[in-house]
């Protein structure tokens, strides 16, 4: 017989639809809000770290407030419909509110302090002030959630663990969809749209279907003294006292703050056996959030069981710290077993490009993140009571919103503090070692009633824990061992935003080189030393009297190098302190550049950088940066080229590098490179784009000028022949080569995105007739 207040049958199944669409969407628009804000703010692991903390801070408060106002109300799906619809409303508006926020950053920013504590507190506020309504009604889903699924006497525990599960499938799903077709497909305008209609779609069904079930006949209600956190609770929890309770509410802020810590050094590490593109980060999330999903699901039937959770719990928080230290010790059998698998992803459909990413982030990161998602709603159950009943959705809230705290709390502490001051290796170390804490802190609260297990868990986990702290594999070491061999490590560095190593390769050709997270950046060998110099001698050697000049990227220091030759007034632009300091290993090829008075050095996102001054130059060129890395895009999009023109000064010209490995990818590149500078020439081998305002012509009396004074040539002393061979195409030849069709935009940066080009494309490059350059010399 059906009990009186007992759920009807399709109530759960139609929240956990409703809820796996809110997941999705709640995904789309984290990567999407963080890519917007980056556009603002600049691509540096601060700006990132501070708007990921802006984001997590509204789901804190909108669970927290949440739980609270559901212990009220009688029809708690109708609230979860009009809280996803407001979602979908406030969500939509955000990039307006942002682009007004915008202009309050560029028009302030040039009043604050050079200190990062400032710039960052302001990048926050801005965040949080976008970001702050709709994310605190995402926040606010998981209590009226909680609410609408639970009668009064059903098991707490395994329905949260079902929804979590649930819900973050929801979340995986928005991250590929996102990653994978919405972004380079149809554009984040119109992603924005879609998942803010989708989200007042599930609202509408949520709002309608609350109608077709009775109100709930008594809300609700508060302890008239105690507390709802230090309340009797029912179940199987019943068992824990208020303290160890209070202990396992704290745990889980600890769990937060060890997640969101452990998913950046993570990601921090395998991009050293990955190439750091929009694919890796995408699918290294949706691997993290699908240990969460599985092992919230496998928690589902567990918590049926009638146990006492907490000494289970204590046991996974060790087996966690375990998992997480040893992480990286299976990273030498990936190789092998993507090789192995790779036909069989390749029959599915799975482009071979991605094999290598899925393996190794599930081999690196399921076994903890699946414990993580086990842990979630054990400890839920034990906190807020296995059978609902009063206080159940304030206990859910509150349990929820210091987890995001803790989140917050590590995503700031491994951007700002674990990485740079520890590495990768130790940071990992210090991250799994809170966990086995929390097991010890776990165990010894029980000591009264399980003397034995605390014993055993306060002696064996640490014991357990150094062994495995010190069998732990240095991802550094095992990707130096299998690509580097033949190489000597001559210095290494982790900063926050990039870790970079200079090592000299030994053999016929010795050179010295610079990798960036494992990846090649630059080496001082004389070719490419000299495409390099090019880059930044030949737009100030083509000028008639360069004064200003503002370079994109330092590497190891050629291009700015070059430019610093001339005797101007050189700004150089570089994200990474950590380059900075490797740059100190190149000053062959750099000419010591960072030690002449001419050069002035700023540690910024080349985009903020131009977004925020309005210093007018000569010349502007970049470093070598390749399109298709993650973020890249932005420094190729038609929109960072209109702040390039904006900067330049009357006659200014631009030297872009076209980094195409298409054809496709060229035409592209320099299509958008052209929609903004009319005048384009083509240079090198095609692959130098310079641009300008005005029409372009060389006067031949003002060159062999320029070669007679002092000093230029004893860099690039190149007469009209030699300046002929380097010479591909005028404007005309250029816009006929590479025709009508698509740019890259801000909004579609399809560039990071290249498995959605054409396929089986021919190699990238200019093959039309090369020209004189006579057709632009004048007298």
């Amino acid at each position: 017989m059906r009990r009186a207040d007992a759920a009807p049958g399709w109530l759960l199944p139609l929240l956990a639809m409703l809820f796996f669409g809110s997941g999705a969407c709640a995904l789309v628009y984290q990567v999407i809000w963080l890519r917007l804000l980056a556009l603002v703010f600049g691509v540096t692991v601060y700006a990132a770290s501070t708007v990921l903390a802006g984001f997590m801070a509204g789901l804190a408060v909108g669970s927290f407030a949440a739980g609270r106002w559901a212990a009220r109300i009688t029809r708690p799906l109708a609230a979860f419909g009009i809280v996803e619809a407001l979602v979908g409303v406030t969500a939509f508006f955000s990039p307006a509110v942002l682009q007004a926020l915008s202009r309050v950053w560029i028009t302030t920013h040039a009043m604050l302090p050079d200190s990062l504590a400032v710039i960052t507190l302001v990048r926050f506020a801005i965040a949080f002030l976008v970001l702050i309504v709709p994310t605190s009604l995402m926040g606010a889903t998981l209590p009226l959630v909680v609410k609408s699924a639970l009668a009064q006497r059903d098991r707490v525990g395994g329905r949260i663990g079902l929804l979590y599960a649930i819900n973050t499938a929801g979340a995986i799903i928005g991250a590929l969809v996102g990653g994978f077709y919405l972004i380079p497909e149809i554009g984040i305008d119109l992603s924005f749209r879609i998942a803010a209609s989708t989200n007042l779609a599930i609202g509408v069904v949520a709002i309608a279907a609350s109608f077709l079930m009775p109100a709930t006949s008594v809300a609700e209600r508060e302890a008239p003294t105690d507390s709802t956190e230090s309340a009797p609770v029912a179940g199987s929890a019943a068992g824990s006292s208020a303290s160890q309770r209070r202990l396992v509410l704290w745990t889980f802020f600890v769990s937060g703050l060890m997640s969101l810590a452990l998913e950046v050094i993570w990601f921090r590490m395998l991009v050293l056996f990955l190439r750091p593109t929009a694919y890796a980060f995408t699918i290294m999330l949706a691997m993290v959030l699908l240990g969460i999903a599985v092992g919230s699901a496998l928690a589902s039937p567990i918590l049926r069981l009638r146990w006492r959770w907490l000494p289970v719990l204590a046991v996974i928080q060790c087996l966690i710290g375990v998992a997480a230290v040893l992480s990286f010790n299976t990273i030498s059998i990936t190789q092998r077993l993507w090789e192995a698998v790779g036909s069989w992803f390749t029959s599915m459909g799975v482009n071979a490009y991605l094999t290598p990413i899925i393996v190794s982030s599930l081999v690196a990161m399921l076994p903890t993140t699946l414990l993580l998602g086990l842990a979630f709603p054990l400890g839920l159950a034990i906190w807020a009571g296995d059978d609902a009943g009063a206080g159940t959705s304030r206990r859910v809230g509150a349990f929820y919103s210091l987890n995001v705290l803790g989140a917050i709390a590590g995503s700031v502490l491994s951007g700002f503090v674990l990485l740079p001051t520890l590495g990768s290796l130790n940071s990992l170390r210090a991250m799994a070692a809170l966990s086995i804490l929390s097991a010890i802190v776990l165990a010894l609260a029980q000591r009264r009633e399980r003397p034995r297990f605390a014993v055993v868990v306060a002696v064996g986990a640490p014991l357990v824990f150094a062994l495995a702290s010190i069998t732990a594999v240095d991802p550094f070491d095992a990707a130096f061992n299998r690509f580097h061999q033949g190489e000597t490590l001559v210095w290494r560095t982790e900063g926050a935003q990039t870790t970079v190593a200079v090592h000299d390769r030994r053999g016929s050709q010795p050179m010295r080189i610079m990798y960036l997270d494992g990846h090649h950046q630059a080496n001082d060998s004389d070719a490419t030393s000299f495409i390099h110099h090019r880059i930044g001698a030949l737009p100030v050697m083509l000028h008639p009297r360069p004064t200003t000049a503002l370079v994109v990227g330092l590497g190891g220091g050629a291009t700015p190098g070059a430019v610093s030759r001339f005797g101007v007034d050189v700004d150089v632009v570089e994200l990474s302190a950590a380059v900075v300091a490797g740059s100190d290993y190149f000053t062959r090829i750099n000419f010591d550049l960072l030690k002449r008075p001419n050069v002035h050095l700023r540690v910024d996102d080349g985009r903020n950088f131009l977004l925020t001054r309005k210093k007018k130059y000569d010349v502007i060129t970049a470093d070598i940066i390749l399109p298709r890395h993650a973020g890249a895009g932005s420094l190729y999009s038609r929109e960072y080229y209109l702040l390039v023109r904006d900067a330049l000064a009357e006659g200014g010209l631009v030297m872009q590098w076209n980094g195409a490995d298409t054809a496709t990818e060229y035409k592209l590149l320099a299509r958008t490179f052209m929609s903004v500078f009319p005048y384009t020439t083509l240079w090198g081998d095609g692959g130098l784009m310079l641009g300008s305002m005005k029409p372009f012509t060389l006067s031949q009396s003002t060159w062999e000028a320029k070669r007679a004074m002092p000093g230029f040539g004893d860099f690039f002393n190149w007469d009209l022949s030699s300046l002929n061979r380097n010479y591909v195409a005028g404007t005309e030849a250029a816009r006929a080569f590479v025709g009508e069709g698509p740019i890259l935009s801000d909004d579609k940066p399809v560039i990071e995105y290249f498995l959605s080009l054409p396929k089986n494309d021919a190699p990238g490059g200019y093959t039309a007739p090369k020209a004189d350059i006579r057709e632009i010399l004048r007298p």
